[in-house]
């Protein structure tokens, strides 16, 4: 009877333990994208990151940027389809072409950013750092320019692309965040839990 007693103890505090870990999951993302504009956003896009990132700021910058290239890329396949499509005409063609093009540097911008967050160290942090929120800067001011060229504009496929691009700003713009924080951490992140 005692050894049952204590099996059930053992099992409970294993059922406890195992669910205290799935919280701390939770945490980690919340903890992560506290720093960033668009809470929400930031806590569905990078959930999936929870334990492998940790409380680790380089990963977490890192998982930003990452998610953030995809939604670009995303983004810049639905852009080529309505080029290719010819769903849009006259000035908003042009505005398409150039959105294409804005959106093409973001991608070339965030693979820069990426390569430099995988091979992040000490000796050249502050300049990697400052390489980073050139970067990522840039591609957020690539995905705005877009938004420029369909102002005033009303069509369906005008404001489907505008909530598209708007969303991966949101996205660019917590990437940004969380390599800000990277950054106002310092070294000591590199080394970080």
């Amino acid at each position: 009877m005692r050894t049952i007693s204590i099996l059930i103890l053992f099992l409970s505090w294993l059922t406890c333990a195992s669910s205290r870990g799935s919280d701390n999951g939770d945490t980690n993302v919340e903890e992560a994208c506290s720093v960033t504009r668009y809470h929400d956003l930031c806590m569905h896009s990078l959930a999936s990151f929870s334990r492998t990132a940790g409380r680790s700021p380089s990963k977490w910058a890192r998982a930003g940027v990452s998610v953030t290239l995809g939604e670009v890329k995303n983004a810049s396949q639905y852009l080529n389809k309505l080029k290719r499509d010819r769903i849009m005409r006259g000035r908003n063609r042009i505005a398409l072409s150039d959105c294409i093009e804005c959106f093409q540097d973001a991608i070339d911008n965030l693979h820069r950013s990426l390569s430099i967050l995988r091979k992040l160290d000490a000796t050249n942090f502050d300049m990697q750092m400052g390489d980073l929120t050139t970067w990522l800067s840039a591609a957020l001011t690539d995905e705005d320019t877009c938004l420029d060229g369909f102002e005033d504009q009303s069509s369906k496929q005008v404001r489907m692309l505008q909530n598209q691009v708007s969303r991966v700003s949101c996205i660019t713009s917590n990437a940004l965040a969380l390599v800000n924080k990277l950054a106002a951490d310092g070294l000591a992140s590199l080394n970080g839990p």
